[in-house]
């Protein structure tokens, strides 16, 4: 599962670092502690067959929802399933994305002790190790309620997660798939709409290009922010 991400490069270093046609999107505040529900940015090819920079909005909303909530639940997608299930299969097939992000948390559930009765879980920070924004697989959907006709759309992703590198695995079961850039044309291009060859390209990301390192628990809740949340751990070294 990928739960909680930072997102801290500006809209146009992004423009610039995924080869953005179009930035449709203002900039977004800073944020070291992306929750679900959060605007994000996401990169899409537009009906005019340009490379776009937008916000969306994380969690994704089927059009045949009856209202936005449902995109709570469903801020992932499992890259085992993702083009056998119907809901997610023709999204595969017509509305990918890329989500970039600085980095993503895990956490790594600990030996709570003889009188707890809830393990504790330390937060760990993982990104690149050459400090550029990773590209996270995404898919995403536009919505409106059925009984406003005159409504705007939502426009709404999920994250993509998968097996663990050999990193990861050693905090957590799953990561989120993170693309490479030889394959970031692939990715997008929607008249790519074999989901059996896009499905491949969901694999984990070399674990020597990632660093990882615990933070304080501070991250925990959704309320706090700030670049001192990716602050490494005093007194713990990095894996």
């Amino acid at each position: 599962m990928c739960g909680r991400y930072v997102s801290a490069t500006p809209a146009q270093q992004l423009a610039e670092e995924f080869h953005v046609d179009v930035v449709k999107a203002d900039d977004l505040a800073p944020k070291y502690n992306v929750a679900p529900t959060d605007e994000v940015y996401a990169v899409a090819i537009s009906r005019e067959g340009l490379r776009q920079l937008g916000t969306f909005k994380w969690g994704l909303v089927p059009s045949w929802a009856k209202d936005p909530s449902i995109g709570n639940r469903m801020i992932n997608a499992r890259a085992e399933t993702v083009s056998s299930k119907p809901a997610f299969r023709r999204l595969l097939q017509k509305r990918r994305c890329i989500l970039p992000a600085d980095g993503f948390y895990e956490w790594q559930r600990l030996d709570g002790g003889a009188t707890s009765k809830k393990p504790r879980k330390q937060p760990f920070f993982i990104r690149r190790r050459d400090g550029k924004p990773m590209a996270l697989a995404g898919l995403w959907e536009v919505w409106k309620p059925r009984d406003q006709q005159g409504a705007d759309w939502l426009r709404s992703a999920t994250i993509i997660t998968g097996e663990p590198n050999e990193l990861v695995c050693r905090i957590h079961d799953r990561m989120p798939v993170i693309l490479p850039e030889p394959v970031w044309d692939t990715w997008l291009d929607p008249a790519n709409d074999d989901v059996d060859a896009l499905a491949a390209l969901l694999v984990p990301y070399p674990a020597d290009l990632l660093e990882a390192y615990p933070v304080a628990t501070d991250v925990n809740s959704v309320q706090n922010d700030g670049s001192h949340l990716i602050a490494p751990l005093e007194g713990h070294d990095p894996l």
